[in-house]
């Protein structure tokens, strides 16, 4: 057989119009809609075809329309003036210099397993990729030096094919990087720029490819080298597929071939951001590089790591942990941790809850909590839950105490939001309302858009997502090989002025998609009231290994076939982020129905309230933070029982009974000029008040000044002159460490008696044996609260002590006292921690000793 060697041809672009492959190249264009429309402009069927990807556009246009674009002044005048906005953005003087002027230079390195940021760019599978790369995109908005880190999966997440009867099959082509806004980054001598890491008892290479997010680069690491095994290449093949082994090696080329890789091109980060635990391995690798490169100890360098290591976890559950059994963790990091003095033992000791039980698994969560200074959930009710799950690590703590903050996730508000409403914003809110998250007044003026406005706008935005729902439905009937008849049906599903629900989302059990099924009765007389008419539409993908998931969704495919409602009720396959658009542009209502305290935080429906959306969900997540009771519904109230077929029963009758009583009839209450003004101004409501508190620039800068900005910070001092605090602080915990065991509270008193009055004080005092620390390195405290139950404090807040007088023996007088500003029970507790100016988490020790 003869070998074919492969070329490849694309359009020669005229000089006028190259400026478009470096427009294309910038993701930037993916939330700057006169961008997207000068794309369209060129080739509209083109573009539509492609699914809105100008390098597949820009590799497939017939030459002559370039030359005949290339001849039109008004088309060229267009591409001038999106360059010269994409040359302002990029060199603006933007939010994070001005405030924070002597960080603007530092880089905080972002990473994590997925990014989401286009359907053009497949290297995500769901919220937690979507949430990354609405992070970069608004990182570049507010000029946070960030860059991001992940991994080319070359097969990305999995293609959805569903059969006539709803069951689900996996297809996963190749992802065509010759049509995708990525480039392979070159070295000094113009060769594929590549890495080596230790894997196993050998290395293995990974290149580097790159895609440009507004400022921010985002780097990607691809082992689909010839310099690895057939087996070795695979490693970066399949987001989140094959078997326990093949998770912990891509997490190794995660973690330690990224940080290598950001070395690779200049970077070394000041601070590094682990979102999720699959690229904790990158702390086991900075502290290799700060050991090497500065001689500095294992402790030494464990302590700067940490100091400047960031934790955000997503997930609620024990059972949503990636662990590993320690002969894998031995077998593909031992020699990463050989290369930094640790035994075996001692690296697995990282990531075990229990050191002493021999198998306990190995914990990536747990791993990245000890080698970071700070962890925060996404959500304030998420991090409640965190602090709970993660208590075993701090047992003496209470667990309102265990070191878990929470910044709640936003979305990327321009990404999501209809250039219909985006105009409506820009007209009646002004042009810089997405500059002003937090600015209340500027939210305010939501009021001011005439209902006519609004509501003309919105119906607009569903007649274009049921439009794009038939051809969607077309498509996937056409690759089933439909009779013509189902073609011809499927131009007619759903009804554009009908009040319509979307459900779309990961199909995990939890997330309980068939709720609304459960009184099937019920449910057909909402789906076929000719008057006032309901519809839902549904799309979401099931894990390949998840059956349940997949019975879920051949369960709802097949009430759509077979209901009396068969019009009112569509799953679109192969969820994307271009479904996610028009679905979250143009439904009336968001569905979001999981079990409570399993939905960490979710963004979906923050992405309807931008557009005119409203949600309807359980207060999960981000919702209780979100609901006021005039900008949406909630399911159920916050009752958890302990039966779970009892709970789903109530809040599949509370779907119901809200939507017969309520939700409907609010749709269909229409005055004598066909205007639902109540829900509209239900919708005004929603608009007001989420999308200010719920966006991506509320949510960087908090990660910002909360966790960043102080991490920053605290690198320069641990770092500064040849690490000396990095070392006077590693040292200062063996110390704390060794002499702990003298700590005694030996006596607590408290004057008065048991009854006081709002205003008074409780004077404490204790005698605290504290051997050879010093006082000034503890901190002994009051911590007092209400108490609820038996006798315990859940809310405690804290009074510091005061060391009185001189020692004797080692034993210290302190005092304080607690101030009584509120009526009820209360209580309080005298302890003591370690104390250091360097240590902003000043429970990462986990040494308490309570009196």
């Amino acid at each position: 057989m003869f070998k074919v060697r492969e070329y490849t041809v694309q359009p020669t672009l005229p000089d006028a119009l190259k400026p478009l492959r470096t427009l294309a190249m910038n993701l930037w264009w993916t939330w700057n809609p006169d961008a997207q429309e000068l794309f369209r402009r060129l080739e509209p069927t083109l573009w539509h075809q492609f699914e809105n990807n100008p390098i597949k556009l820009l590799n497939a246009i017939d030459q002559e329309r370039l030359a005949t674009a290339a001849k039109d002044p008004a088309f060229v005048a267009h591409l001038e003036r999106i360059m010269e906005t994409l040359k302002r953005d990029m060199s603006s003087k933007t939010w994070f210099e001005r405030e924070y002027p002597d960080l603007a230079d530092r880089k905080i390195a972002y990473f994590s397993a997925e990014f989401g940021m286009h359907e053009c760019v497949p290297l995500y599978s769901g919220g937690l990729g979507v949430l990354a790369g609405d992070h970069l995109k608004t990182a570049s908005d507010l000029g946070v030096p960030v860059v991001g880190v992940s991994l080319l999966y070359r097969y990305g997440y999995f293609h959805q094919h569903l059969s006539k009867e709803g069951l689900q099959f996996e297809e996963y082509p190749p992802v065509d990087l010759q049509n995708t806004p990525i480039s392979m980054v070159m070295d000094s001598e113009g060769q594929p720029l590549k890495v080596w890491f230790p894997m196993s008892d050998h290395s293995i290479c990974a290149q580097l490819w790159k895609t440009q997010v507004g400022r921010v680069e985002l780097y990607l690491l691809d082992t689909h080298v010839p310099e690895n095994s057939p087996e070795e290449q695979e490693i970066t093949g399949k987001l989140y597929g094959g078997d326990q082994r093949m998770r912990i090696r891509q997490e190794v080329v995660l973690g330690v071939g990224g940080v290598r890789a950001l070395e690779s091109v200049g970077i070394i980060p000041d601070v590094c951001h682990m979102n999720e635990g699959h690229c904790a391995f990158l702390a086991i690798e900075r502290i290799r590089q700060m050991m090497q490169k500065h001689g500095l100890s294992f402790d030494d360098a464990r302590e700067a790591v940490a100091g400047s290591t960031l934790f955000t976890t997503h997930t609620p559950v024990p059972a949503g942990i990636d662990t590993f059994p320690p002969d894998l963790v031995e077998r593909y990091v031992g020699p990463l941790a050989n290369d930094i003095g640790l035994s075996v033992p001692g690296l697995l000791a990282l990531g075990q809850l229990d050191r002493q039980r021999e198998g306990e698994p190995f914990s990536m969560a747990i791993l990245a909590l000890r080698l970071a200074s700070a962890c925060n959930g996404v959500s304030k009710l998420h991090a409640q839950v965190a602090r709970r799950m993660w208590h075993p690590l701090w047992r003496e703590l209470p667990i309102s105490e265990v070191p878990i903050s929470a910044v709640t996730n936003g979305i990327h508000i321009r990404t999501w939001q209809s250039i219909e409403m985006a105009t409506l914003f820009d007209r009646y809110l002004g042009p810089d309302w997405s500059r002003n998250p937090l600015d209340s007044e500027v939210w305010n003026r939501i009021n001011e858009i005439p209902d006519e406005e609004l509501w003309a706008a919105h119906e607009r935005l569903r007649e274009r997502m049921v439009a794009a729902t038939r051809a969607h439905l077309k498509k996937q009937l056409k690759r089933r090989g439909a009779p013509p008849s189902e073609l011809d049906a499927a131009g007619e599903m759903l009804d554009p002025e009908a009040l319509t629900i979307g459900f779309a989302r990961r199909f995990a059990t939890y997330k309980r998609a068939n709720l609304f099924l459960r009184d099937v009765e019920r449910l057909e007389a909402l789906l076929t009231d000719e008057k006032r008419p309901l519809q839902f539409v549904f799309a979401g993908k099931a894990h390949p290994r998840d059956d349940v998931g997949k019975e879920l969704i051949k369960r709802i495919v097949e009430f759509s076939r077979t209901s009396n409602a068969y019009k009112r009720i569509v799953f679109l396959e192969d969820y994307s982020m271009g479904i996610a658009r028009f679905l979250v542009q143009g439904v009336d209502v968001w569905l979001n129905n999981p079990i409570k305290l399993l939905e960490a935080s979710g963004t979906s429906g923050m992405k309807v309230t931008p557009n005119g959306g409203i949600n309807f969900s359980v207060l999960d997540g981000w919702w209780p933070e979100g609901y006021d009771g005039t900008n949406g519904w909630i399911i159920g109230d916050d009752q958890m029982y302990e039966n779970d077929e009892y709970q789903d029963s109530v809040e599949a009758a509370s779907i119901y009974e809200q939507l017969e009583r309520e939700i409907v009839p609010l749709f269909y209450d229409r005055g004598r000029d066909g205007m639902p003004r109540k829900w509209i101004a239900k919708m005004k409501s929603s608009m007001r008040t989420c999308p200010p508190q719920f966006s991506g620039n509320r949510m960087l800068r908090q990660y910002a000044t909360e966790l960043y900005a102080p991490a920053a910070k605290r690198w320069l001092r641990l770092s500064a002159d040849n690490f000396s605090a990095a070392k006077e602080l590693a040292n200062w915990k063996k110390q704390i460490a060794q002499n702990w065991d003298q700590v005694r509270i030996e006596d607590v008193k408290s004057e008065g008696g048991p009854v006081r009055a709002v205003g008074a004080q409780v004077p404490v005092s204790a005698r605290v044996h504290l051997g050879r620390i010093d006082p000034s390195d503890v901190s002994v405290e009051i911590y007092h609260g209400l108490i609820e139950g038996a006798s315990d404090i859940t809310e405690g807040e804290i009074t510091p002590m005061r060391v009185e007088g001189k020692p004797e023996n080692g034993v210290y007088y302190f005092t304080g006292a607690i101030p009584c500003d509120t009526t009820g029970r209360h209580g309080f507790a005298v302890r003591a921690i370690p104390h250091h100016d360097d240590v902003d988490n000043r429970h990462a020790s986990g040494l308490i000793r309570w009196g």
